[in-house]
């Protein structure tokens, strides 16, 4: 028999006694951001290349995104003309796509100079979590590629949002949103100054929070994920921290072969959020 959770995060000795969390919106598309102060950009004011395909036709469709200036080859251009649409584009060669963009960027033709994302704050996680939801937060996994593979598994699987730390994370570049084929439009990706506090808020929230970890003392896929759940997932080599991994309510573990021990970081978080979607009531 697999492991069956208590009903709230707060039912174990000595927890206090906490309101259950109000019903949240479970659209997935990025909803209007209450009224409050502007806030900071996650990459200040610099503008980023995007680039390739999927990267650049997300960040058209995204009325978050201010793209400043538009470049494309001509058959790139009349091939996405209805993506485009009345948005202005200098037509360019290859070589001149090569000489704007940072050395090795596969840009299949379409690149974008766009301004940065405002930074969302965990109320707007929440706003898209229902009574069945996903958050990811990675503890200092800093590889640009991990970081934009797992915002592409978070899209695909319907997580509310995934959780980086403020600091020993990659910034939203070019390369990040490659890795993630459109899904940095699509998923908020949220930075926390204090990842440790932002586990709290989301036990507050009745999110229960499970640590991918290797020497976890139960498999992923005999864990009870319905309701709200947060996959934390340590970096490579180094793993949770200690305090991150106090924070969390079990440390469970993906099985494997034992001729490879452990599987990439965006790979397990591709597997977790699979199971967890597995699990999800269906709608």
């Amino acid at each position: 028999m697999g492991y069956v959770k208590p009903k709230t995060p707060h039912d174990r000795i000595g927890a206090p006694d906490l309101p259950a969390p109000p019903p949240h919106n479970t659209r997935l598309a990025m909803r209007p951001r209450p009224n409050r102060p502007h806030r900071q950009s996650r990459s200040g004011n610099q503008s980023i290349w995007l680039f390739g395909r999927h990267p650049v036709v997300a960040a058209l469709a995204n009325p978050d995104r201010r793209i400043e200036r538009l470049f494309a080859t001509r058959e790139m251009a009349d091939r996405l003309s209805a993506e485009i649409g009345k948005t202005d584009v200098a037509i360019v060669t290859r070589e001149d796509l090569n000489q704007r963009l940072p050395a090795g960027s596969v840009h299949q033709g379409i690149a974008a100079l766009a301004a940065p994302l405002e930074e969302p704050a965990l109320e707007d996680l929440l706003a898209r979590s229902g009574d069945h939801a996903l958050i990811l937060a990675l503890d200092q996994v800093t590889d640009p590629h991990n970081v934009g593979a797992i915002l592409r598994s978070a899209a695909a699987f319907g997580a509310a949002g995934v959780i980086v730390t403020d600091r020993h994370a990659p910034s939203d570049t070019g390369v990040l949103a490659k890795a993630a084929s459109g899904a940095l439009e699509v998923v908020p990706l949220m930075r926390a100054i204090n990842l440790a506090r932002t586990l709290d808020q989301l036990k507050d929230a009745g999110f229960w929070r499970y640590g991918l970890d290797e020497q976890g003392d139960a498999k992923i896929n005999e864990l009870d994920l319905r309701g709200r759940t947060c996959i934390v997932l340590g970096a490579e080599g180094e793993g949770l921290r200690r305090l991150t991994s106090e924070k969390c309510d079990r440390l469970t573990t993906i099985p494997t072969s034992s001729a490879l021990g452990a599987l990439n970081v965006s790979n397990a978080a591709a597997v977790a959020a699979y199971e967890w979607a597995r699990q999800r009531p269906a709608v």
